[in-house]
């Protein structure tokens, strides 16, 4: 920029309804206007949102619906607000609600609204460091701006001019505030409370990430192959939940775990640790389906798919009843079983399956019960070679150490890490590097989706001591 040119901003606070960014409305708004740090203009009006103002929010602001009445609509101030801040660049306090909620209204009226932008939240961070809070009220109390008529445009505004003043005098040569509006700076998409350092000390390597509230308790949990860049693309998601997610993280939590398998997992046990508000609840079903056996009045083994109660110690679990029927049926084929006698048929008369033709005649009372039995008593021991203990093997945290996730005779107990030089092939040598975990409905569908997808996982059979 010419040095010789003047610099305009435009500092502005709105009060709204309070309904998240997409059903928010004005109720008022105030604008500054400066010229090189000078006020040449100032605008400030209540705004009829066209909705209920809930009471919470006449609480906080004294807004209330009586007020707002004869108060003129959002399109009737709209040039007005495009006078004031044309040519200049939008500042407020938390910029990207301000912004949001401007930038909603112009929409509505079938306008765009586009701006360069400031937030003298993020300022403050930079050029006032070490303070507890940012907040407009922390701030204006810790270096002496009088804060009147809180809550209200105009007298938010009014402080945030005399906060920004301040910044522009503690900004030399004005760096800070150049290389925030550069348009490859993140500061302008990072969220208001949180530092920048935080984004730059993040990992780009495959783990969870924990987003954090001003207290310190866990608000959402995700998963990323990169978790740098998967954190970052919260941040430039324009919905609604994204939004809500930025403007209530101060802090941000990591663990690397090298691999995505190991991530998923991780990310499912603390979505049930914690319940965190921005993430969709894991609801585990009361009941699922799975293949049982019982012997009848004649002494005959029959399978039957029923509906059982969700156990996590269950070694042979089926989550739906299709599932759990053509699984049966393949042990009906590969056995030659009755369909009958797997509840596949429902008839008291000789099998006449549709697809299963190879029954040995047990229905019909040409085949033994001690023999046909025998080949049921197989088919359920299939069961227990499936359940197996054995681990899967894959990419470590760094590159000299490899991940195991164990699995104890078809049950998942959790997973670890070893130097990339030391072989896993005994329980003995898994326990000394396991990080045990709690088998539950999701870490299972998580392990059969794994396996279904990669068709040669590196799984390695483990010898148990005796």
């Amino acid at each position: 920029m010419n040095e010789t040119e003047p610099t305009y901003h435009c500092v502005i606070d709105v009060e709204t309804t309070g309904k998240g960014i997409n059903g928010n409305r004005i109720t008022e708004i105030c604008a500054v206007r400066l010229k090189d740090g000078e006020v040449v203009d100032k605008f400030t009006s209540l705004v009829n949102p066209e909705q209920y103002i809930p009471p919470f929010i006449t609480n906080l602001t004294g807004i209330d619906d009586a007020m707002v009445a004869d108060a003129p609509l959002f399109n009737e101030i709209a040039d007005r607000i495009i006078e004031i801040s044309s040519g200049a660049i939008f500042v407020a306090h938390n910029v990207t609600f301000d912004f949001n909620v401007l930038r909603s209204e112009f929409k509505r009226l079938g306008h765009s609204f586009t701006r360069k932008k400031l937030c003298t939240v993020r300022l403050s961070r930079k050029l006032i460091p070490s303070l507890f809070c940012y907040s407009l009220g922390n701030l204006c109390a810790s270096i002496g701006i009088p804060l009147n008529n809180r809550h209200r445009a105009e007298g938010d505004t009014d402080a945030t001019v005399i906060l920004f003043k301040r910044l522009l005098t503690l900004d030399e040569h004005s760096k800070v505030m150049s290389s925030f509006l550069n348009v490859r700076s993140k500061e302008a998409t990072l969220p208001p409370h949180l530092p920048s350092r935080i984004i730059q000390e993040l990992p780009e390597t495959a783990g969870i990430y924990l987003f954090k509230d001003r207290a310190g308790k866990v608000i959402y949990v995700g998963k990323a192959i990169n978790i740098k860049k998967r954190v970052l693309s919260h941040f430039y998601d324009k919905k609604n939940k994204e939004y809500l997610l930025g403007q209530e993280t101060y802090q941000i939590d990591y663990e690397v775990t090298g691999n995505e398998l190991c991530a998923l997992l991780l990310e499912s046990e603390y979505i049930q640790q914690y319940f965190p508000k921005f993430n969709r609840a894991q609801k585990i079903p009361t009941s699922t389906y799975s293949i049982i056996s019982y012997e009848n009045r004649k002494g005959i083994i029959q399978l039957a798919v029923a509906k059982t109660k969700y156990r996590h110690t269950a070694t042979q679990k089926v989550f739906t009843r299709a599932k759990a029927t053509e699984r049966l049926m393949e042990l009906c084929e590969m056995y030659e079983l009755c369909p009958r006698f797997c509840g596949l048929q429902a008839t008291f008369n000789e099998c006449s399956h549709y697809s299963l033709k190879n029954c040995k005649g047990i229905c019909s009372d040409n085949e033994s019960v001690t023999d046909y039995n025998l080949r049921v008593r197989e088919a359920l021991q299939s069961f227990d070679a499936e359940n197996e203990s054995y681990i899967i093997k894959e990419d470590g945290r760094t590159d000299d150490e490899t991940a195991f996730i164990y699995i104890d005779k078809g049950v998942y107990k959790g997973f670890g890490f070893v130097p990339e030089t030391e072989q896993v092939s005994h329980f003995d040598e898994v326990a000394s590097h396991l990080l045990p975990k709690k088998s539950t409905y999701h870490t299972d569908i998580i392990l059969r989706s794994y396996l279904r997808r990669h068709k040669n996982p590196l799984i390695v059979s483990l010898a148990i001591s005796a």
